[in-house]
This record gives structure tokens, sequence and C-alpha cells, in this order.
């Protein structure tokens, strides 16, 4: 396989040319529901979830970005589907994200409230060999109490006798759709704001596409399970921000995406940053 290349193919046929054991994360959102226009892709999932689990490395993981699609008052519940099919293919279910909208698309949703999310399971290959959480500073002179009962009482947890100074964030990550100069700020609250459709990213190439990732999203996800050097991959690589990211994070990278139209978008878009000899931070 060649790193630093989005393969103009069906993620089935990258996959099996890659050697076993090769990835050390998968980060992706797959065409779900039909809720977006895909190109007429049908998702094959029992054969992704197959060879994702033969070419992650021991340790590796696979980030599975997916919502569910609402019809006839009925909720599809694809993405539990996806993630029992992930289990039963030697997956761990290793955490259960959620990837939260502060401010949904106002539309009207009948007799139901406004969807605002989307799930980000995380599929481990045994235990996750790297984790770096985004932590956040806390001022707490006292050492928390633990409402949990254990077999000598309550209160007799470990950290219960140790004041903290850091604790990692939440598990449900909230994005900000309206206030596009807002950056992440983990001073202020334990909820931390992204931008989201068309202030995710400064390359305005992107949304040629129907759904891009929010790059900080993206960036977290990569930061938090891998480090430099590390490869990255992407089933679906749409408009190219896996690719982006990753690169700046300088860990190498390897997509598939089966539309040649969003694979020319994903190039136009990626090119400027592949031929810096530099790796600038993320904005």
């Amino acid at each position: 396989m060649q790193f630093g290349t989005i393969y103009p193919e069906n993620c089935i046929e990258t996959l099996k040319r890659m050697d076993d054991e090769l990835i050390d994360m998968t980060i992706t959102s797959p065409p779900y529901d039909d809720l977006r226009e895909y190109k007429g892709f049908v998702l094959p999932i029992n054969e992704i979830a197959r060879l994702l689990f033969e070419k992650t490395k021991p340790g590796g993981v696979v980030i599975w970005v997916v919502g569910d699609r609402t019809l006839n008052g009925n909720e599809s519940l694809s993405s539990f589907r996806q993630a029992i099919t992930f289990q039963e293919s030697g997956f761990n279910v290793h955490d259960t994200m959620i990837y939260a909208k502060n401010n949904p698309i106002p539309s009207d949703c009948g007799k139901r409230y406004r969807q605002c999310f989307e799930y980000m399971f995380c599929f481990s290959k045994g235990q996750p060999k790297t984790f770096n959480p985004i932590t956040q500073l806390i001022k707490q002179e006292k050492a928390f109490k633990s409402f949990r009962i254990t077999k000598v009482g309550r209160n007799d947890l470990a950290h219960d006798h140790v004041a903290p100074k850091e604790r990692k964030l939440d598990n449900i990550f909230f994005y900000d759709e309206c206030n596009c100069e807002k950056v992440l700020d983990y001073s202020e609250s334990e909820i931390f704001y992204y931008n989201v459709g068309t202030s995710s990213s400064r390359d305005k190439v992107a949304f040629n596409h129907p759904a891009i990732f929010p790059e900080k999203l993206v960036e977290d996800q990569i930061s938090t399970w891998t480090n430099k050097g590390d490869l990255v991959y992407d089933c679906f690589m749409g408009s190219g921000t896996t690719a982006k990211v990753a690169h700046l994070l300088e860990r190498r990278w390897i997509g598939s995406e089966v539309s040649s139209e969003y694979v020319d978008i994903a190039t136009q878009r990626i090119d400027p940053y592949l031929s810096r000899s530099s790796y600038p931070q993320i904005g």
C-alpha cells in the first residue's frame, strides 16, 4: 500500500490488498440509511467489519460515526446493528461517545424532539494500546466522595482520598453550529464546542461534498487514539478531512473513496497541505 493515497475504489478492495494488522486507527462515517446522496453505494457492513478486524493491529481502534434514519415514525437502529456486527467480528465496543450538535437544523420533527446527535463508537481490537485523553484543569481542594457502595462500604475507592488537579472530559462531544467564532475552551465548562457546517473548515472546496466531518472532531479522535507516525485509515474518505488532519498531526494515512467526484474534491482540498514541508497546527 502507498501511504498518503486515496484509492478510488470500494473500501473492500483496498482492505483486501492490505497486509494483516497494518492499521493503527480507522476513523470514518459510513453512508448510512440513505440520509445523504452517496452515489448509490450500498454498505456491506459484515464484510467491512470482518476486514477491518483483520487489518487492524492489536490495540488498534475504529472510530465509527453513525446516525439513524426515522421512517414513518420508526427509527432504523442501524447504528446499534452495526455496533453488534463489529462486536461479533471480534472487536470490543470500547466506548460509545455522543457527537452532539448544540444547534441542530431547525426542522419540524413531528411528534418527536429535534434530532441533534450521532453516535461515535470506539471499537477496539483488544485493549487500546494508545490513549491520550483530553483533560481539563479543575479547582478541587477536597477529594471527591463516591456514592458507590463497595464490599467494605461507601467512599472507599482509591480516588476518594485524592484531590485531583485535572480530569478527562466527558464522552458527550458538543458542537456549536451558530457561534462560528467560538473555539475549543476547556476553562469555561465541562462542555466544549466545535464549529460544524460551513464553519468547520477553511477549505471551501470541501463543501461540494454533502456531509463533511468537523475537522476538530477528527483532530481530537486521532490525537486521542494514536501517536505520531501511526497509520490512520478512512474507508469513506469523502471530502478528505481525515487525510488532511492526519497529515497535519504527522500521522501516516490511507483512504478509500468509491466516488470519483469525491476523490477529486478531496484531492483538491489536501494537495496544498501535502506540498508543504512543515506540519502546521490545525486552526
